[in-house]
């Protein structure tokens, strides 16, 4: 069973807790799963700022538990299953918060590829709507490129013992066609591209009818 959790932190709390960036979320966001040092992470999380403070939304195969940290209200801390029938639509309205890149592969002087390649993000319209549909066909579902708005966030920058980094947000919205429920069933559960234990790859979505 699919949980979706939703996680409401005033700004003066986030402070006081030391949230500055996606990785210090990412480590509180572990939290709600205790007793998993060396699991697998199997669960999607997405950040928004609203007016009164932080959204944190979790999509987890089981249900978390509520840390110390996050009061307990309903204010604060909603979880619940999503029934499999939710899944059963075939149009959806949707939104990614994504991080959209390419492998890039650097060469030796004499001109063979050398073992380590880097990502890099894409930048134009075209390269984003081109791979938001390959990752469409991968995920069970299609979209109108013409229909669909992305908006370029711009870098998150984030640091952790020993290594720091950034990644670039791009945000998608638009209608999906489902094309393969099974496929787009697992797209939902284990998210869509890179950086998706920094927030990145949740499908957030709701039925049309």
């Amino acid at each position: 069973m699919t949980h979706l959790t939703q996680v409401n932190l005033p700004y003066e709390l986030a402070a006081k807790l030391r949230l500055r960036d996606s990785y210090d979320w990412h480590q509180r966001a572990w939290e709600c799963f205790p007793g998993r040092p060396r699991d697998a992470r199997d669960f999607l999380t997405r950040l928004d700022e609203k007016p009164e403070g932080f959204r944190l939304l979790i999509v987890s195969p089981r249900e978390p538990a509520r840390p110390d940290w996050c009061p307990a209200d309903d204010e604060h801390w909603r979880t619940k299953p999503i029934p499999e029938t939710y899944f059963g639509r075939s149009r959806y309205a949707f939104q990614l918060r994504a991080n959209p890149t390419k492998k890039v592969t650097a060469l030796n002087p004499e001109g063979s590829p050398r073992k380590n390649s880097r990502r890099v993000p894409l930048r134009t319209r075209e390269m984003l709507l081109a791979w938001l549909q390959r990752k469409a066909e991968q995920g069970g579902f299609r979209v109108d490129p013409e229909k669909v708005r992305t908006t370029p966030e711009g870098p998150e920058r984030f640091s952790k013992p020993g290594a720091c980094g950034t990644h670039t947000a791009v945000d998608f919205r638009g209608v999906l066609e489902v094309t393969d429920p099974a496929a787009f069933h697992g797209a939902f559960t284990r998210g869509i591209g890179s950086a998706k234990a920094f927030g990145f790859g949740m499908l957030v979505i709701a039925p049309i009818k």
